[in-house]
């Protein structure tokens, strides 16, 4: 829009905004004025959005004011307001104060020994906390080196709290009920930490965290943690270091560690392998009896709740628990020894929280009786030993491959040289898939 379209533009509807501005104006224009009166009934918002829109969309600031200076009079120059003392307006002060910006230009991020993780975890600092979780988080080789000191050092000191696993649908109300469970548990005088895992995008490979929004009060609690992490293409409802995580929560001096996973289905059970007693919320309406016997997470459950238990939907939760109870009874004997219960709660209304918590202690206690408990931790440790070392050439495998392929990239293979340059490849040790600059494929033996 040229600069004669936006003079007319805002001759014609900026002067509609400021009737005060009409003092002193000549009757032709007042004339104008007057008769937009219904402009101000049906398109008032209307016209001034394209207005403001159209501010913006100007490049140049000085443009702007120019075309208002001319658009917009000033009554008070005029000689019937001569006596008339307009006071200049107060300078804006600067948006950020000079000294903090300079005291902020000299302040180096620290960085951080193992020794001084180590020692901050121990006195329970959460951002200490929260930047050894980011350290054992990182793919870098240099952080996972240090990282591995540091749970090393932390290992004797966990192992103390009661861990557990929440799971369920996508839509089943988890974060939600897990602010009410934990604000009910700090009132108790526990210490929880929360580390919530929400899923990563197959395409951008990112992910929003939001898990945290849903738990505003418990965000707030002194003796509450909350740490979100991204499932980063990980299977089974976890993330790929939440047991890492975990520790350190527990040598941070937090009692009972609840792990949410992401939305799941019928086969995703990782993270009952880390924890001691395996939550799965469902909702009413969410299957019949047939669908409670179906192996997968049903099974592996320790207890069942039913949520959003509340308003009208109570007598569609109380028969959903019928029919789940039910059908845990067509399942083998749990290797527990104790039988899982399935029981109604409102996440929403805080109601049927405290039963709940008094079957998991229940569950505890019965389980150290029996022995059961430390039998399924060291089966615990046995399974992730497995995973860390499957980890472990997982990873020496594509970083392999990586070099590899520059190796191929560096002799710049091409389909005639192949023959000459696999055995120089071969010397390197590797096995695997080599993709040249041209594209060609070697397999090497």
């Amino acid at each position: 829009m040229c600069k004669f379209h936006a003079y007319f533009f805002i001759k014609k509807y900026a002067k509609l905004a400021c009737p005060l501005l009409y003092s002193g104006v000549p009757k032709t224009q007042q004339a104008v004025g007057k008769s937009i009166v219904s402009f101000q009934t049906f398109g008032y918002r209307l016209f001034f959005m394209k207005i403001h829109l159209f501010i913006l969309s100007l490049r140049e600031t000085n443009q702007i004011w120019e075309i208002m200076s001319e658009c917009i009079e000033h009554p008070e120059n005029a000689p019937e307001y001569e006596g008339l003392k307009v006071n200049k307006g107060i300078e804006q002060p600067d948006p950020m104060n000079p000294n903090i910006a300079a005291r902020l230009k000299n302040i180096r991020r620290q960085t951080l020994t193992t020794d001084d993780y180590v020692e901050g975890i121990l006195k329970g600092n959460i951002n200490i906390l929260s930047q050894a979780i980011t350290l054992v988080e990182s793919a870098k080789p240099e952080h996972q080196a240090v990282a591995q000191e540091v749970i090393n050092r932390c290992l004797p000191s966990s192992g103390r709290s009661v861990r557990i696993g929440i799971t369920g649908v996508p839509g089943a109300g988890k974060s939600t009920f897990i602010e009410s469970f934990g604000k009910y548990l700090t009132g108790q005088g526990h210490k929880i930490a929360v580390l919530a895992i929400d899923p990563s995008s197959e395409r951008s490979k990112g992910s929003i965290l939001g898990d945290k929004t849903r738990m505003e009060e418990l965000a707030c609690d002194p003796h509450a943690y909350i740490r979100p992490s991204p499932s980063a293409g990980s299977l089974g409802g976890v993330a790929r270091k939440t047991r890492e995580a975990m520790i350190l929560c527990e040598t941070a001096g937090f009692d009972i560690i609840l792990i949410e996973t992401v939305g799941v289905g019928q086969s995703e059970t990782a993270v009952h392998s880390m924890v001691d007693f395996f939550l799965l919320v469902q909702i009413a309406g969410a299957g019949d009896e047939l669908q409670g016997i179906k192996r997968g997470i049903m099974e592996m459950a320790d207890s069942i709740i039913i949520n959003k238990a509340d308003g009208n939907n109570i007598q569609r939760a109380e028969l959903a628990k019928a029919q789940l109870q039910t059908a845990l009874h067509f399942f083998p004997p749990h290797e527990s020894g104790v039988m899982p219960k399935v029981m109604t709660c409102s996440a929403y209304e805080r109601t049927g929280i405290d039963a709940i918590w008094e079957n998991i202690l229940h569950y505890c206690s019965e389980t150290q009786q029996n022995g059961y408990f430390d039998v399924r931790r060291a089966e615990q440790s046995k399974y992730w030993m497995y995973e860390t070392i499957d980890e472990q050439l997982r990873n020496h495998f594509y970083q392999s491959q990586k070099e590899n392929l520059k190796i191929a990239e560096k002799h710049n293979l091409s389909s005639s040289g192949l023959n000459e340059q696999t055995p120089l490849l071969k010397r390197s040790g590797n096995i695997g898939m080599v993709r040249s600059t041209r594209y060609t494929e070697v397999a090497l033996a």
